[in-house]
């Protein structure tokens, strides 16, 4: 969990009223749309500089959505995104082109989000080349000081994603994310693919980055309990709307919605006495 730090100005990110219907069409010769789906529907939320906004709900709440149309990798279908105060809703590929260096993602599958056709060098220096940032030698270089800086070898520079673990690979993730030292860093269930002694290992390794560079997260899972340990605030996420949110003490500690109560007693407890006792009390 980081320490926010104060915010002069217009937050991070900040979105308002999101909405994400994706259309339902059927036909044989001609497709004709017949209902929607919403995905998202009316979302609203901040991300100050620096700090970690946790955005908890189950599968198919709508979250991953949120996600890929804060960065445009969707169209969202009405609403505003704004970025340290622009806004980038509608904004071409021309325009956000300058924008992508300071807001990356961190993908769920650390196997279908890095190319296996690439080498790990290729895979995270490609942001670096694109920008214009290195080439060459240089590349090289800031490529195995990411490497590094995440638990990987330098020597990793040369290898193919399959000869690497899941942890592994969602390190590469990462390096590939933090490589343009960006300012917000949108982390879509980067642990759920992966076994709970890792998972903390990523989490630690997302809190030192943070501290290191100053990132802000919008920090993305359907387990609460990780949520909580990471996070400065949590929105939570339900059938496409946010139905709670505050800071993690507030939503952990004083839940008001009942959803939200739901999650909470879905965290398992180590101690077996205290996880008979939180059944009966149901």
């Amino acid at each position: 969990m980081s320490t926010a730090q104060p915010n002069d100005g217009a937050p991070l990110l900040d979105v308002t009223d999101l909405v994400k219907h994706f259309p339902v069409k059927r036909g044989i010769l001609i497709d004709r749309e017949v209902g929607q789906v919403r995905a998202v529907d009316g979302v609203s939320f901040r991300v100050e500089r620096g700090e970690t906004l946790g955005l908890v709900g189950e599968s198919g709440s709508g979250k991953s959505t949120v996600c890929r149309a804060v960065v445009r990798l969707i169209e969202a279908t009405s609403g505003s995104i704004k970025f340290e105060g622009r806004e980038i809703a509608g904004l071409g590929r021309r325009q956000m082109r300058p924008l992508r260096r300071q807001m990356q993602m961190i993908f769920q599958d650390p196997y279908a989000s890095l190319n296996p056709r690439k080498r790990v060098g290729q895979i995270v220096g490609e942001p670096l080349k694109r920008q214009g940032v290195a080439s060459g030698s240089e590349l090289r270089r800031q490529v195995q000081e990411l490497l590094e800086r995440v638990g990987l070898s330098s020597e990793h520079f040369y290898r193919y994603p399959h000869e690497f673990s899941g942890g592994q690979r969602q390190r590469i993730g990462i390096a590939r994310a933090i490589s343009l030292r960006p300012k917000l860093v949108i982390c879509d269930e980067p642990v759920s693919a992966l076994d709970v002694s890792i998972q903390a290992q990523i989490v630690n390794l997302l809190d030192d980055l943070q501290d290191e560079f100053g990132l802000a997260y919008l920090f993305v899972a359907h387990d609460i309990g990780v949520v909580r340990h990471i996070s400065d605030r949590v929105a939570v996420m339900h059938e496409g709307k946010i139905v709670e949110q505050g800071s993690v003490d507030q939503v952990c500690e004083r839940p008001q919605d009942e959803y939200t109560k739901k999650l909470l007693a879905a965290v398992p407890i180590p101690d077996p006495r205290q996880s008979r006792e939180r059944v009966r009390n149901r």
